[in-house]
């Protein structure tokens, strides 16, 4: 089908009697099943995408791309999680008596037809489509090229997961256009299209932001920070960031700048530099690039950055240091270069804590932890649509509530308006 014809198909799909929770749980657990009993085939075609990808992308967004049995596993155990949460629709979300006698209602409702453009992660199919069905929605799923072949056993898996109990296959769709033409159909489908989220890249974000006439959620590049206080355990420190930049580095949660306190630069940049440089030579492991303003430049060897180093998401083994005078102006720095997606302060003092935890303007801020935490699984809401960075109807990881909308239903006896 052509992509009009899969919104109409979609919008149709998604005016129908919504399904009960048990149903949904049900289709949920069939997905799962089917997702594993067809991993052969998902990962031959995986395997199709990673050949056609090599020497075109980076070496770490292959590692997006490829899938294994076990990251299939993962996947059909984020489906189970999310059958395993509450259902967000039809709840009551506040109610209140007039006094005229009408009962006023606020409940949850689907949002109707969900939208989705990403890129080369074919995890956000299952993600998405499994989010999509238990909020009581249809999903249209847009991949990028260079993850297609997955995508569409994914999602071929899914639908006949649906089908084996019942559930219509049109529950969700996988645009087979992979031209920009599909993702500007997406941006412009009013009528059609209830939300938009694109989950990729800077370019695909903006993209979207600027030509969408369709509602849209703004999902986070991340320039993500981390703050070593002058009060900082070192040694909790160092460990924090190695696992924040090198853990998996070519996600939205990484680490790419580190701010570090004058007063403690001497002794905690040589320690940084042996375990994300030295160490990791020693290992046999990428090590990472370590890109210094002039300050840290005069104690440890590496890159000297230039101004373009601390706005920009690597998505790569390389990170950003600055050394700051305060704890002041690594607020200010932060609050002038964060993508607001998730920043962190290392501090054993509690009042630099509040402090830092009260003025950055971020929507996952952490105290002591890693910044790879920021992730809808490990927030406990099953799996996630992506991270908002905007603060209207969303923010942060987006679960199940997040893709809900509400109605109010007023019940009477009779009453009229004078």
């Amino acid at each position: 089908m052509n992509t009009q014809e899969i919104l109409i198909q979609a919008k149709r799909e998604s005016n129908k009697a919504p399904y009960s929770t048990e149903e949904k749980n049900t289709a949920l657990r069939a997905m799962a099943k089917a997702l594993i009993d067809h991993t052969d085939d998902i990962l031959s075609k995986n395997k199709i995408d990673i050949e056609n990808a090599k020497n075109k992308i980076s070496e770490v967004m292959l590692d997006r791309l490829y899938l294994d049995a076990s990251r299939i596993q993962d996947m059909a155990k984020g489906i189970l999680d999310v059958s395993k949460l509450p259902d967000p629709t039809g709840r009551i979300l506040s109610t209140h008596t007039l006094e005229n006698g009408l009962i006023v209602n606020k409940i949850s409702v689907p949002m109707g037809v969900i939208a989705i453009i990403y890129e080369s992660r074919p995890n956000v199919t299952s993600d998405a489509a499994a989010l999509t069905i238990k909020a009581g929605s249809v999903c249209i799923l847009r991949s990028g090229k260079e993850a297609w072949n997955s995508a569409n056993a994914i999602v071929k898996a899914l639908q006949e997961g649906l089908e084996n109990v019942g559930m219509s296959k049109n529950r969700i769709h996988l645009i087979e256009d992979t031209t920009r033409q599909s993702s500007y159909d997406l941006m412009k489908a009013n009528g059609y299209v209830d939300l938009l989220i694109p989950r990729g890249g800077k370019g695909l974000i903006q993209s979207v932001i600027q030509n969408a006439t369709v509602p849209c959620i703004e999902t986070g590049t991340g320039i993500c920070h981390i703050y070593v206080d002058k009060d900082a355990n070192l040694d909790k420190a160092v460990k924090i960031i190695e696992n924040a930049k090198t853990q998996r580095p070519s996600v939205c949660n990484a680490e790419e700048v580190c701010l570090v306190h004058k007063d403690i630069a001497q002794d905690f940049l040589p320690k940084l530099k042996e375990v994300l440089v030295e160490q990791r030579k020693a290992q046999d492991k990428i090590p990472v690039e370590l890109r210094l303003d002039p300050i840290a430049h005069q104690i440890i060897d590496g890159t000297l950055a230039t101004d373009e180093d601390f706005d920009t998401e690597f998505l790569d083994y390389i990170l950003a240091i600055k050394v700051v005078d305060s704890i002041e102006e690594a607020i200010e720095h932060i609050q002038e270069h964060s993508t607001h997606h998730s920043d962190a302060i290392i501090s054993e003092n509690e009042q630099a804590q509040t402090k830092f935890s009260s003025m950055i303007d971020s929507a996952a801020v952490y105290i002591n932890a890693s910044t790879r935490f920021t992730d809808g699984g490990v927030f406990g809401l099953g799996c996630e649509m992506g991270i908002s960075t905007q603060k209207l109807h969303a923010r942060g990881p987006m679960g199940l509530e997040e893709l809900c909308t509400y109605k109010y239903i007023i019940k009477g006896n009779g009453q009229i308006r004078e």
